[in-house]
């Protein structure tokens, strides 16, 4: 089902249909939420990693 037949379908349900919707658009928002925040911690984590491996090299160089 593409995304207009469901938009056109809306006015047809009930309001606790809707509600129902609006609350799984919710946690689907949240899951995205999560998700990227994940990433970020996991981005920083290897950058960090990154850094710590590259001062140690510079360290034993010397």
């Amino acid at each position: 089902m593409s995304a207009t037949e469901i938009l056109s379908e809306l006015p047809k349900l009930t309001e606790a249909e809707r509600r129902a919707v609006r609350r799984k658009l919710s946690e689907l928002a949240a899951e995205n939420v999560e998700v990227a925040l994940c990433d970020q911690a996991a981005l920083e984590g290897a950058m960090m990693l990154d850094r710590m491996e590259e001062e140690d090299a510079r360290h034993q160089q010397r």
